[in-house]
């Protein structure tokens, strides 16, 4: 038997607290954040998308910033996992057995950190590198991203504010190091049968 680690000590009453606010909530307000917590992540792959698009416009070295934002939410999203091996917290719905707007995870799908606040915050702080206009609007989703977590009951507020960490530090290092490899890399492809990665359409 997998022993899991009990969360609820550390905020489980916040946790309840958001949990009792969603359900006297308004039904279109629960189906939205709902609907967004499921499908929101969409939205950081056409930020990303849009990012690329116009930093074409800016250079090789501003494309291979661009293209690299993918690759470090796989890179966070693969720390983010491992942690969660590491720790094994079982998910608050299981911790405390309330209902919750997601349904309950089953045993061995762990809660700590968020992999959705990870991916968020990676996706944020990319984006940063190649546009502040973009990684600031991005800052406001994810953080939207990590609040609607909690508010369908899928983590503790420690969960997602772990995930946050997580993807912001990874982000952070990966672009950091993209950054001082983008200019030759970009030569490299624009010089390549790839060059429609990095020059203007």
């Amino acid at each position: 038997m997998i022993m899991a680690f009990d969360g609820s000590s550390i905020d489980g009453s916040a946790y309840l607290d958001v949990v009792r606010l969603a359900r006297h909530a308004p039904g279109w307000l629960d189906g939205a954040v709902s609907l967004w917590s499921t499908y929101g992540l969409t939205v950081f792959a056409v930020l990303a998308g849009v990012g690329w698009w116009f930093a074409r416009r800016a250079g090789g070295e501003a494309a291979v910033t661009a293209l690299a934002i993918p690759v470090v939410v796989v890179v966070a999203y693969g720390v983010d996992a491992v942690v969660k091996l590491l720790v094994r917290e079982d998910r608050p719905c299981q911790s405390l057995r309330v209902r919750t707007l997601e349904a309950c995870p089953a045993p061995g799908d762990w809660s700590f950190p968020s992999n959705h606040a990870a991916i968020a915050t990676a996706a944020a702080v990319a984006l940063f590198f190649v546009s502040r206009r973009l990684g600031a609007g991005a800052a406001v989703v994810a953080l939207a991203m990590a609040v609607s977590r909690v508010w369908v009951g899928a983590h503790y507020p420690h969960d997602v504010v772990a995930g946050v960490v997580v993807g912001g530090l990874v982000a952070l290092l990966s672009m950091t190091a993209v950054r001082r490899w983008s200019r030759p890399v970009g030569r490299w492809i624009a010089s390549s049968r790839m060059h429609p990665l990095v020059t203007p359409p």
